[in-house]
């Protein structure tokens, strides 16, 4: 029940505020951002270069991109993931182009950047027990369906997040 309130109390303040709502931290000459940020943020600062970096030669499998987009309006996508982080830095521009590719819309996701000790604004990151970076949540009718920590299990972490969505796991 904990969770269920907790998950809709994200949902409520995601929904409830349209612009982003994060702080910057500056350590050690780099830019940590902490609480609800967009891609957005991330392609248009340059403190983020590795955004577009990281894009590039990743095309996702086809099969992948299929699957996504047959769920692409029944499934919503809950992320954590750290600006300091090279799991997160490596994985989440990629997970972008995947949905790019799949045309998922930027409405179904919800992108929480945490700080080093893995905490955010108003600790979402304690509510849905985030121990690793970064962790792709898939929703489906407002209840966790399923996740992907880091890489995955099997180090195919494109797959898996399909295999989520389309139920196969």
């Amino acid at each position: 029940m904990r969770y269920f309130l907790s998950l809709l109390l994200v949902m409520f303040t995601i929904t409830s505020f349209a612009q982003v709502q994060y702080e910057v931290i500056e350590k050690s000459g780099r830019k940590v951002l902490k609480g609800i940020i967009n891609r957005e943020l991330l392609t248009k600062d340059s403190s983020f270069k590795w955004f577009q970096k990281q894009q590039e030669g990743y095309t996702p499998p086809s099969a992948v991109v299929s699957g996504i987009r047959s769920k692409s309006t029944e499934v919503q996508y809950l992320v954590f993931g750290g600006t300091w982080c090279g799991d997160t830095r490596f994985l989440l521009p990629k997970f972008y182009s995947l949905l790019d590719s799949a045309g998922v819309g930027e409405d179904r996701v919800t992108l929480v950047a945490v700080d080093y000790s893995k905490k955010t604004i108003g600790n979402l990151a304690e509510a849905f027990n985030i121990t690793r970076v970064p962790t792709f949540i898939v929703l489906k009718d407002g209840k966790e369906v399923g996740r992907v920590v880091e890489y995955g299990t099997t180090g195919q972490w494109d797959k898996e997040l399909n295999e989520i969505v389309i139920g196969k796991k």
